[in-house]
């Protein structure tokens, strides 16, 4: 089986390690032979191959054909020539203040422009440096044009919202770098831009008109992630022996990890959805006894986290989020972002359908693996404590440690903060936030369940066991349970071979804290008290 490379995004060394390469050159080379245009932005979630895509092009402008043999755009008309390229990566300047912004800004933009051949002036600041650059390698290439690549454009800027006067200035010193290519297109062959958000008041979206947005492009659709046909064709050897390991016939083996790893469709018009690189990569090559959720394990964006830290998350249904408008996607105004437009574009939310009429969206969360990992984050985002504890907790659930479960639950409500935001807080929100936490575990839950005789507050099923849950205010676990029993919410699962739990929560609607609990397992026809 050929090699899986999880540590690199480095085009040249994947090829020289002989590690799988999911081809997609033809999507670039259908970029960079576009006749009407030579400026692209594309926004994508993180992990999903934009470094490794800057890569391919910095090799392809390099002129290293060797590095495509096999590949798509090696059996093209290209006529690999060679250009200067001008390659920022910009995740990795610092943002813990606006001084070291501004240092490592211009040791990171002065390390490029001299990596791309460009004599840099000391004495004069990155954007003039920058633009000069742009004249002057394009002028020593004969007049054919400089290659620019800038990798997490927004990253800065996205990394400091949680202090949004640092952010804005962040957003004014880049915007000064990026204006510089307004009047100079002529000097620049190719430009790709990319990053999680388009932050459309950085002055590159005004400054370059002819700068072509192709975040929702159809041709471009499933240039980032893999589809199911990529999959097999590349991994077939990985996953047989992955299904082999996991003891599932290998049909039902695809099926449970496209469930797990499969979601992500990013135009209106192609319906076509695809993997998370790095979701496949890790998984297949540590090839555990099961799935888990890798894409969280790489580390959250600060983009949204800093932004979370903001933001009433029980207002948010990420299960059900029709009729959004494009309008909810803007991010032009840090000091206004939208929920919808952070979740969206940080991988959290994808399109499931559009409606041309209205001219809405329908989003939802893409797979299982991005669903535990947003139900934690918004468990412990909700609740202001730790998400690893919030995670632990969905496990105590499962084991049935009651005592440990309530506890938790009780530390759970008794941290979620009110105060001046009360007048905000719906209704449901102990509901919600309860959703949010057995979602992370992996129960597959339904908020007011219908049933025949009423509708449960909810009912949560996982391969281990079942769990019904009626929530009280101002009443006693007593009246839960006998609304269980009368309305007979237990009745769907009398022949199912996993235990059923009837759980009463109650809550003191002046404090809403949780006051009162219990759990009874359901023997048909009776019931055994198991804890309160």
């Amino acid at each position: 089986m050929r090699p899986i490379a999880t540590d690199t995004n480095d085009f040249p060394k994947l090829r020289g390690r002989g590690c799988i390469y999911v081809d997609k050159t033809e999507f670039v080379h259908r970029m960079v032979s576009d006749a009407n245009t030579r400026l692209f932005f594309i926004s994508r979630p993180r992990r999903f191959g934009k470094s490794l895509t800057l890569s391919v092009l910095k090799a392809l402008f390099s002129g290293r054909r060797e590095l495509f043999e096999g590949l798509y755009i090696d059996k093209t008309d290209w006529q690999w020539e060679t250009y200067p390229v001008i390659h920022f990566e910009f995740n990795d300047v610092t943002t813990t203040d606006i001084t070291d912004f501004e240092t490592s800004f211009a040791i990171h933009v002065q390390d490029r422009l001299e990596k791309a051949g460009f004599a840099y002036d000391k004495s004069l600041p990155p954007p003039e440096n920058f633009g000069n650059a742009i004249e002057s390698l394009s002028a020593a290439n004969g007049g054919k044009g400089v290659v620019i690549l800038i990798d997490e454009y927004d990253a800065p800027v996205g990394h400091a919202l949680g202090d949004l006067d640092m952010a804005e200035a962040i957003r004014d010193r880049m915007s000064a770098l990026y204006s510089r290519m307004k009047n100079r297109t002529g000097d620049i062959r190719f430009l790709l831009m990319t990053g999680i958000s388009k932050f459309t008041r950085l002055s590159v979206f005004s400054a370059l008109s002819n700068l072509v947005d192709v975040t929702q492009d159809e041709a471009y659709a499933t240039m980032f992630g893999y589809t199911e046909d990529e999959l097999e064709v590349n991994f077939e050897e990985h996953l047989r022996a992955h299904a082999e390991k996991i003891g599932k016939a290998y049909e039902d083996y695809r099926a449970e990890m496209k469930r797990w790893y499969n979601g992500f469709r990013f135009s209106t018009e192609v319906e076509t959805t695809v993997y998370n690189p790095v979701s496949v990569a890790l998984t297949l090559f540590k090839k555990e006894r099961g799935f888990k959720a890798t894409w969280a394990t790489t580390g959250r964006p600060s983009m949204l986290m800093n932004y979370l830290k903001r933001e009433d998350m029980l207002r948010i249904d990420p299960e059900r989020m029709r009729g959004v408008s494009q309008a909810e996607f803007d991010v032009a105004e840090l000091r206004n972002l939208k929920p919808v437009a952070m979740l969206y574009q940080s991988g959290y939310l994808t399109i499931k359908d559009y409606n041309p009429v209205t001219e809405s969206y329908t989003l939802g969360v893409p797979d299982e693996e991005v669903r535990r990992d947003l139900c934690t984050l918004m468990t412990g985002v909700a609740a202001r404590t730790d998400m690893q504890w919030a995670a632990s907790l969905g496990q105590k659930l499962l084991i049935e440690a009651w005592d440990d479960f309530f506890d938790g639950l009780k530390s759970l409500y008794a941290a979620m903060a009110y105060g001046s935001t009360e007048g905000r807080v719906h209704e449901n929100s102990y509901g919600r936030c309860l959703s949010f936490l057995l979602a992370s575990c992996g129960f597959d839950f339904t908020m007011e369940n219908v049933q025949t005789n009423g509708r449960a507050d909810v009912v949560a099923k996982h391969p281990a066991e079942v769990c019904i849950f009626e929530l009280k205010v101002d009443e006693s676990v007593d009246k839960a349970f006998a609304q269980i029993r009368e309305k007979g919410y237990a009745e769907p699962f009398r022949a199912d071979a996993r235990p059923v739990w009837l759980i009463g929560l109650s809550f003191d609607s002046k404090t809403r804290q949780l006051v009162d609990y219990a759990a009874e397992k359901m023997n048909f026809p009776t019931a055994t008290t198991a804890s309160k």
